[in-house]
């Protein structure tokens, strides 16, 4: 290992019954799901764990949002510092610190928060999606993202790049549609 856990399962990537694609993962967290909402939905906890778009979050049913990739993003796609990559969308459910769910242009991510009575939580996180050809990319840079924020939450350094981590988990996550 490289400094990064890496000791989670991969996420499961399956159809949907309309044909498109859900990545859900499973995650146990020592952190109470207080403490792991605000991780995913204040603007500047987000910023520090590498959600890869900015965004000013309003976790209301109804609220807009709207997100730019972050520099760092932009940087990796080869997309230019200026370019626009605004896109839209609407927080659909939210009951803090339990359930937020929010459109991201066509995806759908669902984030569920259970307490597991010994002062942690169990986190799911599902992305629903269209993109077939991108489905392990996607797999992989929300595993590393995973990862990142777990680390964040722990107040551990991270001291290695989640574009190489996502590079290196998406050759695990080739092939995994079911």
């Amino acid at each position: 290992m490289t400094g990064h856990e890496g000791t989670h399962m991969l996420g499961r990537l399956s159809t949907t019954d309309n044909g498109r694609l859900s990545l859900r993962y499973e995650r146990r967290l020592a952190h109470r799901p207080e403490k792991v909402w605000r991780a995913l939905t204040e603007s500047d906890q987000m910023r520090a764990w590498g959600f890869p778009a900015i965004v000013d979050f309003d976790p209301t049913p109804g609220a807009k949002l709207r997100f730019d990739m972050t520099p760092e993003a932009k940087e990796r796609f080869e997309i230019p510092e200026d370019a626009d990559t605004i896109t839209e969308g609407e927080v659909t459910l939210a009951e803090p610190p339990k359930l937020l769910e929010y459109t991201w242009g066509a995806e759908i991510l669902r984030w569920e928060l259970t307490s597991d009575g010994d002062g942690g939580c169990h986190l799911v996180f599902t992305n629903i999606f269209d993109d077939r050809d991108g489905a392990a990319a996607m797999g992989a840079a929300w595993h590393a993202c995973l990862e990142v924020v777990e680390a964040y939450l722990e107040d551990r350094p991270v001291d290695w790049s989640v574009w190489d981590r996502a590079e290196e988990l998406t050759r695990e996550y080739e092939g995994g549609v079911n």
